[in-house]
């Protein structure tokens, strides 16, 4: 059984602005990454979701890390139906897009012969991180508006296939995918797929989360994201950081040992992330959690 956890970020602007977390001589990106990497084992990698990473930044982060050190990765917006500007895609494919109005691209929008250069620039840029043995599982997270359809489903499962054989893990927010419905079938696609299941924790009795579902789909990887439990800023909020704002209690953190250690069982591997990315709250919660998951 191996936890792993960690945070959703270790370059947050919050987090860094606070100079509650890094020591004053830490002021580069270098010495950041070194700092954060000797406390936690694990970290999510979010800027590659709001643009294309690239190989030359994996390459440091695998130099600039200890061995056994794990980096989850979120996949670029584009892929998952988020709503996409041209300037979040590199500028010689800025310049291929057929002519249009729209301030927003969705996939459907991108000739296929461009989704292909996406797709493959993509991994290639994780292919440093994969080489040094660091490379988690790239998170898939779904917005709200993808629901259990037919159309969505086959979707989801074209992500799957595009990205083996790398881990990948798959984060739904609408509650349609784990309803009566359609929680087994959802799990069932997620097994036939080798889709890692993602657990989340998020506030309760809120919209545009999906239901919590402690459920393992992968013998090899479990993953939890906790989102914080903030219903006030869980809509409507300006920011990330806003709609993340919420320092889980001693109490609360107690409670998840229990069902963390039992996902553990079932897998080899588990990933618990604090995705409550404000200010240093989730570094906080995560140094919590990781001394009672050891038990001290």
């Amino acid at each position: 059984m191996t936890i792993l956890v960690g945070t959703a970020s270790w370059t947050d602007k919050t987090l860094i602005e606070s100079h509650a977390f890094y020591p004053p001589n830490c002021n580069s990106a270098e010495a950041r990454l070194r700092y954060y990497a000797g406390i936690f084992p694990l970290v999510e990698v979010d800027s590659s979701y709001y643009g294309m990473p690239s190989a030359s930044n994996s390459a440091l982060w695998a130099e600039r890390t200890p061995p056994g050190f794990v980096f989850d990765v979120k996949a670029f917006r584009l892929f998952t139906g988020h709503q996409t500007e041209p300037k979040c895609l590199p500028k010689d494919i800025q310049a291929e897009l057929p002519k249009t109005d729209k301030k927003n691209l969705y996939y459907k929008d991108v000739p296929a012969a461009l989704l292909e250069v996406l797709w493959a620039r993509f991994f290639a840029a994780l292919e440093p991180l994969r080489a040094a043995g660091k490379l988690g599982a790239v998170l898939f997270q779904f917005p709200h508006w993808v629901t259990a359809t037919p159309k969505s489903i086959a979707h989801v499962e074209h992500c799957a296939e595009r990205a083996r054989p790398l881990s990948t893990a798959f984060e739904f927010r609408h509650e349609s995918w784990f309803n009566e419905k359609y929680r087994e079938s959802t799990l069932q696609m997620e097994r036939e797929h080798g889709i890692v299941h993602v657990i989340v924790d998020a506030p309760s009795d809120v919209k545009n989360r999906v239901h919590s579902l402690w459920e393992a789909t992968s013998p090899d990887l479990a993953i939890v994201r906790l989102h914080g439990r903030n219903a006030q800023t869980w809509s409507g909020a300006e920011s990330a950081a806003e709609r993340f704002n919420y320092d889980y209690g001693d109490e609360e953190l107690e409670e998840l040992v229990s069902p963390i250690r039992d996902i553990a069982s079932r897998v080899a591997h588990t990933h618990v992330l604090f995705n409550n990315c404000y200010r240093d709250v989730a570094q906080r919660n995560a140094i919590s959690l990781m001394g009672m998951v050891a038990g001290q």
